[in-house]
């Protein structure tokens, strides 16, 4: 699924799936119609976001009519597509098939290290254009499954996200400090939405997402099944994978949906919007970074009340500036 906004009548002067899209990284940036393999910047922008169950997709709808509005930058076209989410958004990165991407601040730092699942093809053309919300991870089941400890997931189906998104680093992880090893469980690699659906129908026992919030798919969960539950992450594999990983120890607070009435200790992440520096120049990196911030207001997702300018460069981590970006938080006093 896409969604395109333009601009027109103006001028201007997982490792399996990182490895399939990270055939080659460094020189293969797009060209001036948006495509792979050719150089140079265009104003033709895919926006990568995730499945359609989660936040990234909606957020990246608004925002790239958000882009398109406010922008001062002739000719701009941006198209929200649907994808596996930040691996392989930032992967296509990489390979000039996406100009602009939300991911996760984790994954993003793998990606320019070359780690985790872009073992051995470091990211060269990401630059980090600001951090927008906290996501935490939520770990999903229904009253009527009897679950009550992440411990209890032994032998049953758990969904874990898609290839392509970060969540599956931050489920596996989640259900190793339980002694949760593969085989232990059965995995679904679904998106957010079908895991939903597969909860509903009782094809799944658990689903582990990462999310804002709150999530508008929980509530509709809810709304649906009256029965939904979210699994605390106990105090010593909390600390275990906090240790461990880039993960932050966060609670989902109490009365954020109206199925809990006490904090849910888990972890989380940044979100962040992330653009290619071989096909977005400074000029529009800049007019990008500008609405990120200063026209998030116009956002109708609840997550907008916590993209903070203040905030802006939490979680940037070892990925460079884009120099838009750069430029931007210069002028508004956040660089030294």
């Amino acid at each position: 699924m896409r969604t395109t906004a333009t601009r027109a009548g103006r001028h201007r002067g997982t490792t399996l799936v990182a490895a399939a899209l990270l055939t080659v990284v460094s020189g293969c940036s797009g060209g001036p119609d948006g495509s792979a393999g050719s150089e140079g910047f265009t104003t033709n922008l895919q926006l990568g976001t995730g499945s359609t169950g989660g936040v990234y997709y909606p957020l990246g709808q608004e925002y790239s009519g958000i882009f398109v509005d406010t922008a001062d930058v002739d000719g701009l076209a941006v198209t929200a597509v649907e994808t596996g989410a930040s691996v392989e958004n930032l992967a296509k990165i990489a390979r000039g098939e996406l100009q602009l991407a939300i991911a996760q601040h984790n994954t993003a730092n793998d990606a320019v290290n070359g780690r985790g699942d872009f073992e051995g093809m470091a990211v060269e053309n990401v630059g980090f254009l600001g951090k927008l919300y906290p996501e935490a991870a939520q770990i999903i089941t229904l009253e009527s499954t009897g679950i009550e400890s992440v411990g209890d997931l032994r032998g049953k189906t758990v969904a874990i996200g898609p290839p392509g998104g970060g969540t599956r680093e931050v489920a596996e992880q989640i259900l190793s400090a339980y002694g949760l090893e593969e085989g232990s469980y059965t995995p679904l690699e679904e998106g957010f939405g079908d895991a939903k659906t597969k909860l509903q129908d009782g094809n799944a026992d658990a689903s582990i997402e990462i999310l804002g919030v709150p999530a508008s798919s929980l509530q509709e969960l809810q709304a649906s099944t009256g029965e939904v539950k979210l699994i605390p992450i106990d105090t010593e594999q909390l600390d275990t994978v906090v240790g461990n990983s880039q993960f932050e120890q966060y609670e989902i607070p109490a009365g954020t949906y109206d199925f809990i009435d006490e904090p849910v200790p888990t972890v989380s992440v940044f979100a962040a919007m992330y653009a290619s520096t071989t096909q977005v120049d400074e000029e529009l990196g800049y007019e990008l970074t500008k609405a990120l911030y200063e026209q998030a207001d116009s956002l109708t997702l609840a997550q907008k009340e916590l993209i903070d300018l203040e905030e802006a460069t939490l979680g940037q981590g070892d990925v460079p500036l884009h120099p838009g970006a750069q430029k931007y938080f210069q002028e508004q006093g956040l660089l030294d």
